[in-house]
């Protein structure tokens, strides 16, 4: 039998770590060849390739920022032109953000994150969206988070851009299911990696303490996911939000991440 992404032509965006580099091996091991986005940590990116190619698959990494559109078309068209087209696109790179009350909030920093977590995704649909449509085949994956529901106080920059992620693939979904592009959000809780360490330190054991499976999400997790929504088994699965968070959204009421 063969893999579940056999011959697949993915694109994943920060991909070089967390739960982008999780996506990305989940894929490799269901026998997709992955592009890799990152912009800037090379070495790290380099790993991953290594760790694709280890599993018998292709791989290439690009460099590019999210915020800057004309680098995201550039992106594409690399990953294109290095993999011989592209079937599957997960808008994953993202930035944390400073717990503060909106009052404190820096305007600038709020652009920030509202441009790298909302206006990266937009960037990256919006450059991959003419390769799908002229094929008339594709899927889209972007990574959210629960924070988008929970709403948890402190996180305004990060808790809106990841709602406006949730409207916005939605749309692109209802906007290009009749050419058979199928558009899917995956909304993560609590997760190790390094960008869940500064929840740790914000709220320490009370976030492991309120997931009802007890223990903290994987990039693994993630992956298995991303492949189940990029395969033939979610074929007639587009314009959803996919919570996964070891049921802490839906069992508590005191909202953290």
């Amino acid at each position: 039998m063969s893999a579940p992404l056999e011959g697949k032509r993915t694109l994943v965006t920060g991909a070089s770590r967390g739960i982008g580099r999780g996506i990305a091996v989940a894929f490799a091991r269901a026998g997709a060849d992955v592009a890799l986005g990152y912009r800037r940590d090379q070495s790290a990116a380099d790993e991953v390739i290594a760790e694709i190619e280890g599993l018998g698959r292709k791989a290439v990494a690009l460099a590019a920022d999210v915020r800057d559109l004309d680098a995201m078309r550039a992106l594409v068209q690399g990953s294109v032109d290095a993999l011989g087209g592209l079937d599957v696109v997960v808008a994953n790179a993202g930035v944390a953000s400073r717990f503060q009350p909106l009052h404190e909030v820096d305007p600038g920093y709020w652009q920030r994150v509202i441009d790298v977590d909302l206006g990266g995704v937009f960037n990256t649909l919006h450059a991959a969206l003419p390769v799908l449509r002229e094929q008339r085949s594709g899927v889209i994956l972007s990574i959210s988070s629960v924070a988008a529901d929970a709403c948890g106080a402190n996180g305004a920059p990060y808790n809106a851009a990841k709602a406006g992620v949730n409207a916005l693939t939605q749309t692109v979904a209802r906007e290009n299911a009749e050419l058979g592009i199928r558009a899917n959000v995956i909304a993560p809780g609590f997760i190790a990696t390094d960008m869940g360490e500064a929840l740790l330190e914000a709220h320490g054991e009370l976030i492991l303490k309120s997931i009802p499976l007890g223990r903290a999400g994987t990039p693994q997790d993630i992956g298995e996911l991303a492949v189940y929504l990029a395969s033939e088994a979610g074929a007639w699965i587009s314009g959803q939000v996919f919570r996964i968070d070891g049921g802490a959204l839906g069992a508590s009421a005191r909202r953290v991440v």
